[in-house]
């Protein structure tokens, strides 16, 4: 097959494998070149392992602390009419270059949601590792079946008190555009919590805890976003917002039980970056174009892998014990420090007051998004011939 992108809206519906591996071998690299965490993690489960930071977190997990890794994910496999998901590929790539490096690596795909889910994960942690010293809850997904009652909650992108209209921007025709999102409904909170909020962070960790398969000293994060003033009412003061209250206030009644056996439950908020769940936020890459080229200005632009190999080396395993990780006042772990330095906001905050159609490709960086977006789905990586007919149907190795 002759894999080539094919963009809707804001999703690619195609994904070159070739790409999706050279695209996880760069990171790969990028772990390999910096210093071992060497008082990482060794047994590390992935909840939401395919992509973004789920990936990163995977990858760095295992190439920089040497860890075996549990990767739980939902992707689509390739059939007769299409490719694969990213994800899946990510997926496959990750495990062939584990195994190469004589790393322990198994997956599961499917309903992370899922009690079912949850009870096979367990019953090969304790086969096969015994117990986990780190948990990272990295799921993003529209939708929750609720395991106990069979409910189908669906998450929106809303402001919760009144309507909300700001410039946004259109990929597709590179036009900054107006937008208004309406308010949402009590239900819709409530629903959007119950798909992004912490509560099925907190059934896996009962799970484990259950099992006694979390080791002592264990550490589980969850990662989180809060972003700028301009985005804020759409944000974090939206039902995305509730849902990451509710994620932070999981984290501090975890981090109480966690302290139990030695171990911490944080919550790691991490900058914003072109992701497939992102990139269906409105505002926000409008936002993120500006950032990208504020921070390149300056030197201190991140991509997923840099940001959890910083997280990993110099916030949760830099050598001190986990009670003095470095956290806010409200407790949360912040790897957004680079973000949220006031010369990056002031500089951002003055493009955003001026940017229009006119000067939109001089004063963000659209194409910097565009390359970076088709990378999520393995497209533009150097060294990939993207006229080769490749097989799409590339299996998981250790898929369960």
């Amino acid at each position: 097959m002759i894999i080539k992108p094919k963009i809707r809206g804001f999703i690619c519906t195609t994904a070159h494998p070739v790409g999706c591996g050279r695209h996880v071998g760069e990171q790969i690299e990028y772990i390999r070149s910096q210093a071992a965490v060497a008082n990482g993690p060794k047994k590390v489960l992935v909840i939401g392992a395919s992509t973004g930071y789920g990936l990163a977190s995977r990858i760095a997990a295992a190439f920089a602390c040497g860890a075996a890794t549990i990767g739980v994910f939902f992707e689509r496999p390739a059939d007769d009419r299409r490719t694969a998901t990213a994800g899946w590929y990510n997926s496959a790539a990750f495990e062939e270059a584990a195994r190469k490096a004589g790393l322990y690596a198994k997956s599961f795909n499917g309903d992370a949601f899922s009690d079912e889910m949850r009870r096979r994960v367990c019953e090969t942690i304790k086969k096969d590792l015994g117990q986990v010293d780190g948990v990272i809850y990295s799921l993003a997904s529209p939708r929750r079946t609720d395991p106990k009652t069979g409910e189908v909650y669906k998450s929106v992108l809303k402001p919760k008190d009144k309507p909300y209209t700001n410039k946004s921007i259109d990929f597709e025709s590179n036009q900054v555009t107006q937008v208004t999102l309406e308010a949402a409904q009590d239900e819709e909170i409530r629903q959007t919590i119950k798909v992004m909020g912490g509560e099925d962070w907190q059934l896996w960790i009962d799970a484990l805890m259950k099992d006694g398969l979390l080791a002592k000293g264990a550490a589980t994060v969850a990662y989180s976003y809060i972003g700028p003033d301009v985005t804020t009412p759409v944000y974090r003061n939206g039902t995305i917002g509730a849902a990451k209250d509710d994620l932070e206030a999981t984290a501090h009644a975890l981090d109480e039980r966690m302290k139990k056996i030695g171990g911490r439950a944080l919550v790691s908020v991490n900058k914003a970056l072109v992701t497939q769940s992102s990139s269906a936020i409105p505002f926000i890459p409008l936002y993120f174009v500006l950032l990208m080229k504020v921070m390149k200005a300056k030197n201190v632009h991140e991509d997923c892998i840099h940001q959890i190999y910083r997280l990993f080396s110099q916030r949760l395993y830099n050598g001190l014990p986990l009670d003095k990780v470095p956290t806010d006042t409200q407790g949360r772990v912040r790897i957004d420090d680079y973000e949220m330095r006031e010369d990056v906001q002031v500089e951002v905050g003055k493009l955003w007051k001026i940017v229009g159609n006119e000067n939109l490709s001089q004063i963000a960086d659209v194409e910097g998004y565009n390359k970076d977006f088709l990378k999520l789905f393995g497209f533009g990586l150097n060294g990939v011939d993207y006229d080769a007919d490749v097989p799409a149907d590339i299996p998981i190795a250790g898929l369960s």
